[in-house]
Parts: structure tokens; sequence; C-alpha cells
């Protein structure tokens, strides 16, 4: 039987994900990417300084053992396991993550405000949430989900708590015991519970090693920008004016622009994919002349007067990921098309950013910053407001019509981690493998 030409639309953690499974079939696919560079949001880069930067926060923290034992071997077992320190900046203090656990020395009247609503809310009749306001509200009461997570909320997912389902929630917000707040209340010794307690980290080279033992698995085609696809006629085009033919296919691709670009696709899919909200990240790149910047792996900003959102410190996930004596900073700036456009350039944040981290006390006025570098990400993290779950449901019904297998953050535009858009990709390949129609 012939072998069917399964294409890869996208190298990232998903697309590399669907490689690894057609390779156990014997099939090599073709994976078309539009940058220069392998990996979409799993690629590192290092700069002329010696810093070296992933394109956003990745760490691998998955309890499945046959992942984590892919990625090792990927890497060739050179990884460092790291006890994971997150941290807090609400208003000039910085509490451990997650805040609800640890609210020891906050304000006095907070904590008060805090634990009596929170007793309330416990009190309540348990209701079905409408929202995710809702659940916060039943959750913590009102005086901590006001202060913190709908903060937050707007600063990460740019639209408000009320219009946002609880679709992504999973075991991403901890939902304590009353004997846990008030233990983190007058205890600064309160245990640390969060999803996360220990992660794997690559030793050199970034967290884009991972990838290295399967980029055998396809034939990888850089610098292919897709342009449109004609699903009748199974048929791909590209700026650069190649046209192809596929048996099956697989894409990683956003769902807007894969839509725009399938001939004949519907106005009410259309609609349905502009409807589909995401958020626009400028990543900010500070090198630092010192390495004692942060002790925590990351940090989450509450404060509306703080352009960033969150931070990461490389240097502390490698030694590697910076020169000797040095530490690196990477800040997260959101916005979104729907929510809060973004005007100007990525660089027109750094100044800003270097301003905050000096409001907040991580930089001092004497250190050297030596490189600053921003980078744009059109596509960042999906936005679970209250239309995502219709516009998916037809924009999906309409792929699987076409038996175009999606996969990945974008495709299935969900909340994923780095596994589980690898298994995303897998899942997707099967899906490809049962219902190519191979061309005579």
């Amino acid at each position: 039987m012939p072998t069917p030409n399964i294409v890869v639309l996208g190298t990232g953690m998903a697309g590399f994900g669907a490689a690894h499974r057609l390779h156990a079939e014997g099939i090599v696919p073709v994976m078309y990417d539009k940058n220069a560079y392998y990996g979409g949001h799993t690629a590192s880069f290092r700069y002329e300084t010696g810093f070296l930067f992933d394109v956003g926060p990745h760490i691998s923290f998955t309890k499945d053992t046959r992942i984590q034992d892919l990625f090792a071997d990927s890497v060739d077992q050179r990884f460092e396991t790291i006890q994971i320190h997150l941290n807090n900046y609400w208003r000039g203090y910085w509490p451990l993550h997650p805040v609800q656990l640890h609210l020891h020395g906050m304000p006095e009247d907070l904590i008060v405000k805090v634990i009596s609503d929170f007793v309330e809310a416990r009190q309540l009749p348990e209701e079905s949430p409408k929202n995710y306001a809702d659940w916060l509200y039943a959750s913590f009461g009102r005086t901590f989900a006001e202060s913190f997570p709908m903060q937050y909320t707007r600063k990460y997912h740019l639209t408000s708590a009320e219009n946002m389902s609880t679709d992504w929630l999973g075991p991403r917000i901890y939902r304590p015991s009353l004997e846990e707040v008030l233990r983190g209340a007058i205890s600064a010794s309160a245990p640390h519970v969060h999803y996360i307690t220990h992660f794997r980290y690559p030793s050199d080279g970034g967290f884009m090693c991972y990838l290295k033992k399967f980029m055998p698995m396809g034939n990888i085609k850089l610098n292919h920008q897709l342009v449109s696809i004609d699903p009748r006629a199974r048929e791909l085009k590209f700026a650069n004016g190649l046209v192809t033919s596929y048996d099956s296919l697989v894409s990683s691709v956003p769902l807007p622009d894969l839509i725009r670009m399938i001939q004949g696709a519907p106005s009410d899919v259309v609609d349905a994919s502009r409807r589909l909200s995401c958020s626009t990240c400028v990543l900010v790149n500070i090198g630092v002349n010192r390495e004692d910047i942060s002790s925590a792996h990351m940090t989450y900003f509450y404060d509306e007067d703080i352009c960033f959102t969150r931070l990461g410190f490389p240097h502390l996930l490698s030694a590697k990921n910076a020169p000797p004596g040095t530490g690196s900073i990477q800040a997260e700036v959101y916005f979104s098309d729907k929510y809060k456009p973004l005007t100007g350039k990525a660089e027109d944040w750094i100044e800003p950013v270097i301003r905050d981290l000096r409001k907040c006390g991580l930089l001092r006025e004497e250190d050297q910053v030596l490189s600053r570098k921003a980078m744009l990400l059109p596509y960042a993290n999906i936005i679970f407001d209250l239309e995502r779950t219709q516009a998916l449901k037809t924009v999906h019904a309409y792929l699987d019509d076409l038996g175009i297998a999606y996969c990945g953050r974008y495709g299935d535009w969900g909340y994923m981690w780095t596994d589980e858009s690898f298994k995303s990709g897998e899942l997707a390949a099967e899906r490809a493998l049962s219902g190519a129609v191979v061309s005579k």
C-alpha cells in the first residue's frame, strides 16, 4: 500500500508530536514553517551578548513518565531538576505563591477582611458558576477575589472575570480550606501547595533542546508562509510560489489564520473564527550585571501601574542561560486586538519595563543593563471569554468535515502545557492516519 503524503503545518511542540506519531508508522511528514527557524513558541535564542531566552516562560513539569522519558532522551539525559519557587508582587509586598495560602505579612485590615469574606462565602449554598467571577467569589470571598485574581485577570486575560468561563481552570488555581488560609495568615512557614513542585529544564541550549530528538522525524521546510488551502483539491499554496498537494493535513496554525486561508470557507465559520480571542504578548528580555536579582523563578504582578504581568528569570533555570556573574529577566506585557490593542512597536516597551523593574526594586539604579531586546508574539494565550465555546464548536466542526486535523494551543484553541501540546499533535496524527486518502 502506498505511503500517504501527510503534511504538518508548524514545527512547534504539537507539530513534532505529530511527527513522532507518524514516525512510528514509518512516515516522514513534510513540515512547513513560516519562520526562518524551527520550534514555534518552543524556540530559544542566544543573543550576541551571551544571554539565552526562550520564547516565553517554558519549563517541563509533566507527570507523564512517557513524555518525561522522551524529553530526557532528547537532551541525552542532560537536564536540571529544580524545586520551583514562585512569588507575587502586590502594592510593595512580596507574598509567596499562591497568595491565598501566604497572607502572612500583608496589611492586617486586608487579612481580616479576606478571612471574614472567605468564611461568609463558604456558608452560602453551592451553585453552579455562570462565569469565572462567580467561581472566584464562591471560592475565596469578595475581598480576595477582587484584590488578587480579578486584578490579575485584567492584566493577563485582558477582560473581566465576568466575561470568562471556567473551562480553562483545571488545577491552575488552588482552592484552599479555611484552616489553610488561617495558617497562611498567622505563620510565615505555611506549606507550599501548587500544581507544580519540581520541574525539568535542559542544562544547555534552552527549552528548544527538547525537540532535538524529533527533528529527523520530519522533512522540515522553513521560510514557507502558507497563503491558501484548497481542501477539495488538497492543495497548499505558499507565498514563495510553491504549490504542493497532500493526502492528509495536520495543522497547528492558529485557527483564525487557518480559516482565513481555506478557499470557500462559509461566512458563519469565518465569523466564528474572528470571535476566537487570544492575547498578544510583548516579551522584553533584559540582561543585568548581577545574578542575585530574585530568588523566584517566576513572579506574578497584580498592580495596574506595573506594565508587566509576569516575570521569569532564565538564569535560574540553567547557569548557561547567561554569562557568568550575570542575571536575566523576561517580562511579559499583554495586549489583545479585541480588548486592549497594541499600538506602536514591541521595542517601545523596553524602557517602561526597565522603569517598572526599578519601581518594584528588582533593578537598582547602579545596575548595568547589558542586554535589552523585545519580541512580539501575535498569538500568546487563549482568552476563555464567553464567546469561545460556541465559536470554537463551529470552527472545529467545519475542520472535522474537511478532514483537517488540528492540534496544539492554537489548533485546539486551549490552555495547553508542553506535554499536552505534544500529545495533542500525536492525537492529530492519529486522525490524519485514519482519514488519509492516498492520491493515485
